[in-house]
């Protein structure tokens, strides 16, 4: 079990604000699981029309952090590898069920398991909750692209 906090994660990940949805890694084992945190709050740009009179996170944020926790297992587990990352695309969203909405104050994670990779094509289940209860579960495929730096 390890930890990173954001500026780890900036280190893997190329978003920045307002874009970047991950604060910190939880814990993570390299090739299979990742759990980050997401905290969401007010002064976040969405909430300014999402809705000003009751503030939701959108939906597509929620899938885009989920997306963002997959980077991060993908990137630290080819890292670790001696391999070259470089860009990592979201190219497939399955499955995807909301069952409650994210408010400001809430605090989001992100649970991450690695189904399988094949060549440059990784398969993820993944599931964000709040205080334990499921918000939003999907099956994610990313593509990484080596760098060609």
């Amino acid at each position: 079990m390890q930890q990173d906090d954001v500026r780890k994660v900036m280190e893997f990940l190329p978003h920045r604000y307002p874009f970047l949805m991950i604060d910190r890694v939880v814990e993570y084992e390299l090739g299979k699981r990742l759990l980050a945190l997401k905290n969401v709050s007010y002064n976040e740009p969405q909430f300014t029309g999402h809705f000003p009179h009751n503030p939701i996170m959108p939906g597509v944020l929620i899938i885009e952090a989920l997306a963002q926790a997959t980077g991060l297992l993908s990137m630290k587990t080819l890292a670790d590898q001696g391999e070259n990352f470089g860009e990592y695309y979201l190219v497939g969203v399955d499955n995807a069920r909301f069952k409650r909405s994210v408010v400001p104050g809430d605090q989001l994670m992100l649970e991450v398991l690695h189904k399988k990779n094949k060549r440059n094509i990784w398969s993820f289940s993944t599931t964000a909750t709040v205080d334990g209860k499921l918000i939003v579960s999907a099956d994610i495929m990313c593509a990484s692209k080596e760098s060609t730096k």
